[in-house]
Parts: C-alpha cells; sequence; structure tokens
C-alpha cells in the first residue's frame, strides 16, 4: 500500500492505517495496538466517520481545562506517536503542555523510539524515558503505575487518548483532571473521564489545537464557565442516541 488514490472512498481510512503500519515497522506500534485501533475503527463508522457536534462541544471544553491548568501533560503511547507526532508538538509548544511516554505494553526500547519520533518531530522534550525521574502510583495495577515524576506523577491534568479504564479511573482518585479522545462512548476510560472527546485523534486534535487559538486571550473566568458548563454524562448519551440514530437510518436505506 504504497500509493493511496486522492479519491479512494477509503482513503483516509487507508492513510490512517498506513501510518500505524509504518509505526509497527519502526517499533512504536504493537500488534495489539493495531488491533485496539481496529476497535475504534468500527466505532468511528458508526459515527460517519465525522467529527459530531458533541465533539465539538467537549474539545472546547477539553481546551478549556487544560489552559486552566497549571501543569498540564499529554500521554502518549505508540500508536499516538505514529498517527499525530506533528499535532503532539504543535500542543507541547503552543500550549506548554508537557509530553510524556506512559506505555500499557511496556519496554525500554520502545519508549526509546518513540522519544526519539517525537523529538524528530518536534516536541522540545519528552518525559518518562529518564530511570532517574521514575515514579509510580499504586493506585494502577498496570505498567502504567510507572510515571515520570516530573510529569503525570505531579500534573493537574492529563490529557489520556486511547487510554485504558484502569490508569483513568486511578487518576481521577488522585484528584487529577482528565482529558481523553476515545472513540467509544461505551468505554470505562470515556465514563470516568472528567472530559471525553467521542472522535478519532486524527480529527480531533487539529480541532484542539485551532480552538486553542480561539481561547488563548479568554478570561479565567470564561474558561472556567465553558468548564462546568460541560458534562461529560449528558454528552456522551447524546453521543450514543446519535450514533443509534445514525444506524436507525441506515437500516432503512
Amino acid at each position: 500500500m504504497n500509493y493511496i488514490r486522492q479519491d479512494h472512498p477509503r482513503s483516509e481510512s487507508l492513510r490512517i492505517r498506513k501510518k500505524l503500519a509504518e509505526g509497527f515497522k519502526k517499533g512504536l506500534v504493537t500488534p495489539e495496538g493495531l488491533s485496539a485501533h481496529g476497535r475504534g475503527e468500527a466505532f468511528d463508522y458508526i459515527l460517519g466517520e465525522k467529527t459530531t457536534k458533541q465533539a465539538k462541544k467537549a474539545i472546547k471544553a477539553g481546551v478549556a481545562e487544560i489552559l486552566l491548568a497549571d501543569k498540564p501533560v499529554f500521554s502518549v503511547n505508540g500508536n499516538v506517536a505514529a498517527l499525530v507526532p506533528e499535532e503532539i508538538a504543535k500542543i507541547n509548544k503552543e500550549m506548554d503542555v508537557q509530553v510524556e511516554v506512559n506505555l500499557f505494553h511496556k519496554s525500554k526500547d520502545r519508549k526509546r523510539k518513540i522519544e526519539k519520533y517525537l523529538k524528530k518531530k518536534g516536541v522540545e522534550e519528552v518525559l518518562g524515558t529518564e530511570i532517574k525521574y521514575h515514579s509510580e502510583i499504586p493506585e494502577i495495577r498496570s505498567q502504567r503505575r510507572k510515571v515520570d515524576e516530573r510529569g503525570i506523577k505531579s500534573a493537574d491534568t492529563v490529557i489520556i487518548p486511547l487510554e485504558d479504564g484502569d490508569r483513568t479511573e486511578a487518576l481521577k482518585k488522585l484528584g487529577k483532571k482528565t482529558v481523553t479522545i476515545d472513540l467509544n462512548p461505551l468505554s470505562r476510560t470515556a465514563n470516568a473521564a472528567d472530559i471525553t472527546i467521542v472522535d478519532n485523534i486524527v480529527r480531533a486534535l487539529p480541532l484542539l489545537i485551532e480552538e486553542t487559538s480561539e481561547l488563548s486571550q479568554a478570561t479565567s473566568k470564561k474558561l472556567e464557565k465553558i468548564s462546568t458548563d460541560f458534562h461529560n454524562k449528558q454528552n456522551l448519551h447524546l453521543t450514543v442516541r446519535n450514533m443509534l440514530d445514525r444506524l436507525k437510518k441506515l437500516s432503512k436505506n
């Protein structure tokens, strides 16, 4: 799949798959990461592969929460690094958000490869790879309990795209605000997070960066209102309802 025709009806999906396949060859992505993407893509089909108004509302609330934070950290796994490295670099620079590699299927070699790849794409500093800064969050049972004391350990807000539910719940219990991007509105992650953006990360992050430009000069009072007016459970319910409505419509065609 070296060349993907622009007029191919599945061109965008094929480009995403190609990025993940290349990420796998580079050692960034695991086989489990490839299967996880397939699960997410199934939900994207139901969404119509478009960013919904509920997702846009969540993106706005997410940006407000990040701008209000004293120490926001973007948690990156292999799939995220392979799919949106340039966007992560922009968020790192334009929103002053730290970037930390945190993996479910952990290996020192893969962490280093992700670090090197992100720096090549413009991320200034990548946390989570130096042993001397390693700390643990005991409430997390998986390998993801191992974090960087300069990053997730001391963060007040953590952006956790393509996440597992255990860690989201544990971070919430520690009093950290959580913003996630998850195509599955039924997942534990989606339901545990403070703000859930139900969208494909390749669509969501450019919109998040765009929204940052819109809100960068907003007062703290305005940002707080955007954040407090957002109700995650209600937004998820509307998202599921929209998905059901779309399935009903498709079943009649």
